[in-house]
């Protein structure tokens, strides 16, 4: 319960490049969750000026990183405030402090863990080809990234794999096939009426 609501958590990880946000606006579109990237709401916070949001900012100019507690904070006023009650939560947590932090402060744990698994190699030529211009999009900084993300977030994966709560993405394969992949495991949460059109289109084909 959050907020006096019952709410469904999914929490989505992946290396940088390996096609979360791509897959999560799918997600987002066809099964009706909220999106929430703890990146977009930090820095949502800093633009606001509010005394957290300098904090915040401080914090990240000294390299030093945000303290769980903050960014839970942050998660768990953007889900009150919303009227939906299924949430995607993208890029968190980032290592297991996060994990124990999140169950403890909200008492949630999550429905499962979408993990898109992609080779550090596939990733590598998907960052550099994007041309966003993003100042992170380098091949040192690069580096950086994924090492990061083996050192702090695979312990998340493998604590939830413990628990039977992974559901293991291939995303080296194009988007639209990592879709299909994405839609079978996201079927039970599909609004009611597509769901049996689906089973009745299927079974008719068939």
């Amino acid at each position: 319960m959050l907020g006096g609501k019952k709410v469904t958590v999914v929490f989505v990880l992946g290396g940088p490049g390996s096609g979360k946000g791509t897959q999560c606006a799918n997600i987002v579109e066809h099964f009706g969750f909220t999106h929430l990237s703890a990146g977009d709401l930090l820095r949502a916070e800093i633009k606001s000026g509010s005394e957290n949001g300098t904090m915040i900012e401080n914090m990240i100019k000294e390299g030093k990183i945000v303290p769980s507690e903050v960014t839970i904070k942050l998660l768990q006023e953007a889900m009150i405030k919303s009227e939906n009650d299924k949430f995607l939560i993208d890029g968190f947590p980032r290592n297991e402090e996060n994990r124990a932090a999140f169950e403890n402060v909200t008492k949630i744990s999550p429905a499962f863990v979408l993990f898109f698994d992609c080779s550090e190699e596939e990733m590598e030529r998907r960052l550099l080809g994007r041309n966003q211009g993003r100042v992170d999009d380098n091949i040192e900084t690069i580096k950086k990234r994924f090492k990061t993300f083996v050192d702090s977030s695979l312990p998340v994966i493998d604590y939830y794999t413990s628990k039977d709560k992974v559901k293991k993405i291939d995303a080296a394969k194009p988007i639209a096939e990592v879709f299909e992949d994405v839609k079978i495991i996201f079927a039970p949460y599909a609004p009611k009426v597509n769901y049996w059109l689906h089973l009745f289109f299927c079974t008719s084909i068939s």
